[in-house]
């Protein structure tokens, strides 16, 4: 998968915004997929919350999607297998740009019908451990007109990014502001964070 993580790496390097369609293998981004299904089944997706634990948006003006952690400990297969892959490109972007990532978090997270994300970015006000964000979409046949598109900011331009499955997204968690545009069906990725502590 070096190709790939390369891929990634290099046009965040030339853009600021990287992105490396085919990030997930198919058979890992459908497993993946079936996970979340089996957490709305099971109820276990929870509503998101705004900044950490000191700093709280309680009226969740901002974001409307659910979310779920993924754990080692959960001893799910498919989770297991993409953290190993994240641990991997995050081995690949420190020996490349000696980046000194050391720790990460991710979460699965869903846009239901109607959610949206707007404006921000993504690393806390009273706590900068965050220096990448990564977001890998799993949604097949994903159209313009579905809406969810990733709009992201950068001085005076604007791109949007279709959330296609298998397609990994990285970019500054402190430098970057973007927004999740309201969907139009339901939308699913894996966002998390690099970060140094």
């Amino acid at each position: 998968m070096n190709e790939q993580f390369d891929l990634l790496i290099d046009s965040y390097l030339s853009d600021h915004i990287g992105i490396a369609p085919g990030f997930l293998t198919k058979k890992l981004s459908a497993g993946l997929q079936q996970n979340i299904f089996q957490l709305q089944k099971d109820e276990m997706m929870t509503a998101a919350g705004i900044g950490n634990e000191e700093v709280k948006d309680a009226n969740q003006k901002m974001r409307t999607d659910k979310i779920y952690w993924l754990d080692k400990k959960h001893d799910n297969l498919f989770e297991n297998e993409f953290l190993q892959h994240a641990e991997d490109f995050i081995e690949r972007l420190n020996n490349t740009c000696y980046a000194g990532i050391n720790a990460y978090e991710f979460h699965y997270a869903v846009y239901e019908e109607g959610s949206f994300y707007k404006r921000h970015k993504d690393q806390f006000k009273n706590n900068d451990h965050r220096k990448f964000s990564l977001i890998t979409y799993l949604n097949e046949d994903w159209l313009a007109t579905d809406g969810g598109q990733l709009q992201v900011y950068q001085n005076e331009t604007m791109q949007q990014i279709q959330p296609r499955s298998q397609t990994a997204v990285l970019f500054k968690s402190d430098e970057t502001e973007h927004e999740v545009i309201k969907a139009n069906r339901s939308r699913m990725s894996i966002t998390g964070w690099l970060k140094i502590v």
